[in-house]
């Protein structure tokens, strides 16, 4: 539902009911993943998708089912496999299988109360977990629970306090993890009972980018970082070459020396285990004390350009400095994957590729002739970012 939260906000505002058709789990190859959605409202208007059109017209009519129904919100799961054995059957033709729920949200239901605020922070791009039961003993489908920025929780999931404050611990480790799955926790709020299953969706402020070094080649790298969703912050000490005027598609454009500003976004927490650091710079005077700091922070990347010989030389400078070869194992340099590149935007895309490879735990290698899953399971976490009851939301294929 928090995946097309702008426009079933305005929905909200204007008073309209919709049903909403959300990607519960996923096996085997599927083109969405959890937390996918496709809401439509009273007259038929339809916004979002769940399978990138396999699946789409079906699942439309389900929400309009859901929402002409006298029936209370609680919903229903469907599971749409694979197709390819009747041709006029409706399923996924990639050979996965995903398991829809579909829940009408209307004025007077109770879920609307809960589901409302949490569309309105994640439309604003704000912090806030939306946790859904999609199944469970009777009464509790289509209850919702809300988890705020602060850890506070509204909304009721029709159990016990208990179950409400377990839910909410186990979304707020999602939260902290800017992660939408499904999990199960015991009725009673312990890992013993009848299983609630429920799906929590995560809206986070976009991860951020910080690009040190002003050059031709970060104007590419800002495109590509926006491209991915990141929001970019370009850092250089030179005021000549950090303008908005060179940069106008960055978030920010900052003008300091870049281990001080790393510093000082550390000092304040502005920087987490989903940030990407980029360092263009390629100078020694301010490539040795930003590693320095940048590959003991609890950072998703750090990557570093240059030549073979000038990642040497960086290395045997940050030896000197104190390092440990732990850290320094952390380095991705000369950054970006193989791909021959040569142009500051086929940089930039090798730079982009290694990023998303590294999140999703890709190899980099062709896909043709490999054998290698499509779709990879999230990459080992942090201890702590672990839910302790979270189900397996994707299996690649």
């Amino acid at each position: 539902m928090l995946d097309i939260a702008e426009e079933l906000h305005r929905w909200c505002e204007e008073g309209r009911d919709f049903a909403v058709a959300t990607v519960v789990a996923v096996s085997g190859s599927a083109p969405r993943q959890p937390g996918a959605a496709l809401a439509v409202d009273a007259d038929g208007t339809a916004v979002g998708s769940v399978s990138g059109g396999c699946v789409e017209g079906a699942v439309y009519e389900l929400c309009r089912e859901a929402l002409e129904s006298d029936e209370s919100g609680e919903g229903v799961v469907r599971r749409f496999g694979y197709s390819d054995e009747d041709a006029f059957a409706v399923g996924l033709t990639c050979g996965g299988v995903i398991d829809v729920l579909v829940v009408p949200v209307r004025a007077d239901d109770p879920l609307r109360a809960v589901a409302a605020p949490a569309l309105a922070t994640a439309a604003r791009g704000g912090t806030a977990a939306l946790a859904r039961v999609v199944s469970g003993p009777a009464g509790m489908a289509g209850r919702a629970l809300l988890v705020h920025a602060d850890g506070r929780h509204t909304g009721t999931l029709g159990g016990p306090e208990e179950l409400d404050r377990a839910a909410a611990a186990e979304a707020a480790a999602l939260l902290e993890a800017g992660r939408t799955a499904t999990l199960e926790i015991g009725a009673d709020g312990s890992r013993c009972g009848e299983p609630v299953t429920l799906l929590v969706e995560c809206s986070v402020p976009p991860p951020r980018m910080i690009v040190f070094g002003a050059i031709d080649f970060a104007a590419a790298l800002v495109r590509a970082g926006k491209f991915l969703g990141h929001h970019v912050t370009v850092c250089d000490a030179r005021p000549v070459f950090a303008t908005a005027r060179r940069f106008p598609e960055a978030d920010e454009v900052v003008v300091d020396w870049p281990h001080r500003y790393l510093d000082a976004q550390a000092s304040r927490g502005a920087l987490d285990g989903r940030t990407v650091l980029c360092v263009l710079t390629h100078d020694a005077k301010f490539d040795v004390p930003l590693l320095e700091r940048a590959l003991r922070l609890p950072v998703a990347y750090v990557g570093a350009m240059g030549s073979r010989r000038t990642h040497e030389q960086r290395l045997a400078r940050l030896r000197e400095a104190g390092m440990g070869e732990a850290e320094l194992a952390r380095l991705r340099s000369p950054i970006g994957l193989d791909l021959g590149a040569r142009t500051p935007e086929e940089t930039a895309l090798s730079i982009a590729a290694e990023i998303v490879a590294l999140r999703r735990g890709g190899s980099g290698a062709p896909l043709t002739g490999a054998g290698t899953p499509i779709h990879h399971e999230h990459p080992q976490r942090e201890p702590g970012h672990e839910p302790r009851h979270e189900r397996r939301a994707s299996v690649a294929a």
